[in-house]
């Protein structure tokens, strides 16, 4: 009896133990500075009103309402429906992982979630925000933070392996079209490339072996919190080490999920494709031709590169000077700007402004209680 009595003792402890840093770990992935998301919305619609203010002085009025007026407004609708293709991938990818850890999630839930992680993609520098508001968000469904985080961990290999991949396959077959395009920047190309792939290979092996990654952060943390850059360094480090135990787990627990690595990796060649296939929408829909669906891929990716290493929330200015450079010699002369406007009316206000109605809750009566719709 008595031996019971300790081993249930003991169990309980474990329990508490688990439930006391998960409460920890909610915490601090709870949205706390409203004043930076509220200054992020404000450099966001300077940056819009930027834009309008740069195309006007430039193009014209006359000639942005003769260019409107000539766009072709099919290939925009197939730019929609492009849009639409890749929010239902970026669902996909992470219902099927949750689904797995947990059988009652809805896909409901997992659309809201996904496009609450776009929305405050957007907002934050580097796309910091978007992973820890969809934790956030899965806990209000009872789905632990450290589950939640692993799943997306597992996504980020599968997603961003898919991209790299597509990429490069589709570069080696318009490798001379890419060259010429790109001769200026050639080395960006191989730098961003080099970088995506030494981020999938470090998450990897977090997975793997968790001896090679903690022997490179410890020192790091322990460095940051001497020059006092980061507080409490003993606690950061102790939280790594127990989010990289749980993420190996899950991490051993995809590599024998072959079917499910399977399912998600080609709906994210699918979502990759969708988003690329909106530069080519915009590019049609302006009158342009002579350059492949094909030709165009390539020289989106790499301008996703771009974007990962600005630091304005959406990658503002970067994003738009960016696809300047690298479409302006084979778009129509007097629409590449037009066509930017449009460009980041699918890829970033549109998500914004979608993202943000998922965040409202929405009730109803049922069974004479009020539940919150997903």
């Amino acid at each position: 009896m008595q031996e019971n009595f300790e081993n249930n003792n003991k169990d309980n402890i474990k329990e508490t133990e688990i439930d006391i840093n998960e409460e920890n770990a909610k915490e601090n992935i709870k949205p706390k500075n409203k004043k930076v998301t509220i200054f992020n919305f404000i450099l966001i619609v300077v940056i819009f009103v930027g834009l309008l203010i740069y195309m006007i002085n430039v193009d014209g009025i006359d000639n942005i309402i003769e260019v409107l007026q000539k766009v072709d407004y099919r290939w925009v609708l197939l730019g929609v429906g492009c849009l639409f293709i890749h929010w239902t991938c970026e669902a996909i990818t992470l219902h099927i992982p949750i689904k797995k850890m947990y059988k009652d999630q809805k896909f409901t839930n997992s659309i809201k979630v996904s496009m609450i992680g776009l929305l405050f993609n957007n907002i934050t520098p580097f796309s910091s925000g978007g992973q820890p508001m969809q934790a956030y968000e899965l806990t209000k469904t009872g789905k632990r933070v450290s589950d939640s985080l692993s799943a997306m961990a597992i996504k980020f290999i599968i997603t961003q392996t898919a991209l790299v991949i597509t990429t490069l396959i589709v570069i080696v077959i318009e490798f001379n079209f890419f060259k010429n395009l790109m001769q200026d920047y050639i080395w960006v190309a191989i730098v961003g490339f080099s970088v995506n792939i030494v981020a999938i290979i470090l998450v990897m092996l977090a997975g793997i072996n968790k001896r090679f990654i903690t022997i490179f952060t410890n020192p790091i943390i322990k460095f940051l919190g001497k020059i006092h850059i980061l507080k409490h360094p003993d606690e950061k480090i102790e939280k790594l080490d127990k989010s990289i135990d749980n993420f190996a787990k899950q991490f051993k627990f995809m590599r024998s999920e072959k079917k499910m690595v399977l399912q998600m990796f080609i709906t994210s060649v699918i979502q990759s494709l969708a988003y690329y296939s909106i530069t080519y929408m915009v590019y049609r829909a302006f009158g342009n031709y002579g350059i492949t669906f094909w030709q165009i891929i390539p020289t989106q990716a790499f301008l996703l590169l771009i974007m990962t290493f600005i630091p304005t929330p959406g990658s503002g200015l970067g994003a738009e000077g960016g696809f300047y450079l690298l479409f302006n010699s084979i778009f129509k002369e007097g629409t590449i700007n037009m066509s930017i406007l449009f460009w980041r009316m699918y890829t970033f206000y549109l998500p914004i402004l979608v993202g943000t109605l998922f965040l409202i809750p929405i009730k109803r009566k049922k069974d004479n209680k009020n539940v919150e719709e997903i």
